[in-house]
């Protein structure tokens, strides 16, 4: 490595107390985007990393306006035009935590304990993003330059879907130019055992509504000859999957890409076994299409699931009625090349033809996101592995994340550069839920590891990066 990345490191190294209590200020803010109550603290999220980025000596530090949260933006750009330009994706919001929710200190309060930053976002993705700011601190501070070009795009609406970030995207292509995208939100099984995701998952997600009697019915005078909605809801859902638990929906794997016989094998790098899926789920047994691998069916196959479902009387005590309506959430992940408009289309069609007469059905889409399959043999995605194997310590592996993060797609659909997702996280992390936690060890690595990135890109014939 050359000395600049050397000193570079060894900066992180040195002021890496100061860097978590930098991070711990970020962590305070509540900046709970899906709450509209808490619009307040997300600007204020987005404001204190413009004024952190402005006092590292980034250039065009903006906080930029959308339909919905701010979008954070800065750039270095003093590594000149003949250098890659790297842009860098993260997001300052959080989902809600509240210490009803099992939570053993206060979600917003950072603690450390046992080696972990617990509080809300230290993984997801506060500390994450944090990790390229640092790097790009480490190389300014010792040799007044980093190898290449920095821009950053942090967004405050990923926990939401990103409903506005696409359309900021188009309106500024020419500002947000670059030879590759990095994304830090992202995790991996073991700290020995670094990944670097190269597919996501995208999503449908629609809910549905049967509805039968114009009001709730007094069961005593109208049960047995009214089709109970709650009853219809559960019979249209029981026929969603086949027996096999491949899902029933006409056409629904049309446009999967087949996995190849090096993909398979890629994925069977990183197992995932009956006993360790039952350990860290807690369920009694693992579930699926038997074709496929537990890791295969988690990362790089298609999904249907029920995400909620409501009904009738659940208080307190006996209220005797046929209930008027009942709904559910669904949400399917998908694998390229499956289009989430097609798939809410075949959805509602097949729900639509298997609804009882004696009932009637609503079926709206309230989200989408593409999903994004990214060649794992590009000349940006091997050096992230050398940056692993120089600033991590361990050879990483290529896999397929089963979450979705629509800007992936975008990024690449509508900037033709690659997508690069160096994971700094822990599967067991907790990220949204009770006691999320993030490893001060893996804070540190990973902003060893971006310091090597940026050196590594910075290597790659100008060609390559188009």
């Amino acid at each position: 490595m050359t000395s600049a990345s050397d000193a570079a490191r060894s900066y992180s190294r040195e002021y890496g107390a100061r860097f978590q209590q930098e991070l711990f200020e970020l962590l305070r803010i509540p900046s709970l985007s899906g709450d509209p109550a808490r619009a307040g603290d997300v600007r204020r999220a987005a404001e204190w990393l413009a004024a952190h980025m402005r006092g590292l000596g980034l250039a065009n530090v903006q906080v930029m306006e959308t339909a919905g949260h701010p979008v954070v933006y800065g750039e270095w750009l003093g590594a000149g035009p003949q250098r890659p330009t790297l842009l860098v994706y993260g997001h300052y919001d959080v989902v809600p935590a509240e210490l009803a929710d099992g939570w053993r200190t206060d979600p917003f309060e950072p603690v450390v304990k046992d080696g972990r930053i617990y509080a809300r976002g230290a993984t997801d993705d506060k500390g994450q993003l944090f990790i390229h700011v640092k790097a790009l601190e480490a190389y300014l501070q010792t040799s007044g330059a980093a190898p290449v070009n920095v821009k950053f795009l942090i967004e405050g609406e990923e926990e939401v879907s990103s409903p506005n970030l696409r359309p900021f995207i188009e309106a500024n292509l020419e500002l947000l130019k670059a030879d590759v995208c990095v994304i830090s939100d992202s995790s991996m099984r073991a700290i020995e055992e670094p990944a670097i995701t190269h597919s996501l998952r995208g999503m449908t997600y629609i809910e549905l509504e049967v509805q039968g009697p114009t009001d709730d019915l007094h069961s005593g005078f109208w049960g047995g000859a009214t089709h109970n909605p709650a009853l219809a809801l559960v019979e249209i859902l029981g026929k969603l999957y086949n027996p096999d638990h491949t899902i029933a929906v006409p056409g629904f794997y049309d446009d999967v890409v087949p996995l190849t016989p090096a993909e398979r094998a890629m994925i069977a790098k990183n197992p995932l076994s009956e006993e360790q899926f039952k350990q860290a789920t807690g369920v009694p047994a693992t579930w699926g299409d038997a074709n496929y691998t537990i890791r295969e069916r988690v990362s790089a196959r298609p999904t249907l699931d029920i995400n909620g479902m409501w009904s009738g009387w659940s208080g307190p005590g006996p209220k005797t009625i046929i209930p008027a309506r009942a709904g559910a959430k669904l949400s399917s992940r998908l694998v390229g090349n499956q289009n989430p408009h097609t798939i809410f289309q075949q959805l509602k069609r097949y729900i639509e033809s298997i609804t009882p007469p004696t009932v009637r059905v609503d079926v709206r889409l309230l989200t989408t996101g593409e999903p994004a399959l990214i060649p794992f043999d590009l000349p940006e995605m091997q050096a992230a592995a050398r940056a692993y194997e120089l600033g991590w310590g361990h050879t990483p592996v290529f896999t397929r994340g089963g979450g979705s993060i629509p800007v992936v797609a975008d990024f690449y659909n509508l900037m033709r550069i690659p997508v690069v997702m160096m994971g700094y996280g822990l599967d067991d992390d907790g990220l949204h839920a009770p006691n999320e936690s993030y490893s001060i060890e893996m804070f540190q690595r990973g902003i060893e590891t971006a310091i090597v990135y940026l050196e590594q890109l910075a290597q790659l014939p100008r060609q390559s990066r188009g």
